[in-house]
């Protein structure tokens, strides 16, 4: 039971709204001839409309996808080759993909001097994410989706 707990609080400091804001993107591509209400779309990802929603509004100001009222929702902006993930990441406005811990002892040899270290380890991590993300169309993880079903 404690486990399960310190697994759910674990969980809840991440974000999935790169992963979910993919997910949209690449729902909406495969199934540009369906229900691509934010409500079908929600049922897909497993959350509450109004996260799909605010995640569609920022894609729609990034110049990602046009939205309409009812079950035709939304449509790509682009085509999906023209899409790559750090556009995706860079439309949902995350601050960082890894976090420091704030709080640390500054009277601890380690906590006053972790934070400037994994700084720069992160830093250099995220610039190698941010290369394979810009490297990556949305059209290449539609193809990867496509192969499974």
């Amino acid at each position: 039971m404690l486990a399960a707990k310190f697994a759910e609080d674990l969980l809840m400091k991440f974000s999935y709204k790169l992963s979910d804001a993919i997910h949209i993107l690449a729902y909406l591509e495969i199934f540009k001839d369906g229900d691509r209400s934010s409500r079908q779309i929600a049922a897909s990802i497993e959350a509450n409309p109004s996260v799909v929603r605010s995640l569609m509004s920022n894609l729609r100001t990034a110049g990602l996808i046009v939205t309409r009222q009812g079950a035709a929702g939304a449509s790509l902006a682009k085509s999906p080759a023209e899409i790559n993930l750090y556009d995706v990441y860079q439309a949902i406005d995350m601050q960082r993909l890894l976090h420091i811990d704030p709080k640390t002892n500054p009277n601890c040899p380690v906590g006053a001097n972790i934070q400037t270290v994994l700084d720069q380890v992160y830093t250099a991590a995220e610039q190698a994410a941010f290369a394979k993300l810009k490297d990556t169309s949305l059209a290449d993880v539609i193809a990867a989706i496509k192969a499974r079903f």
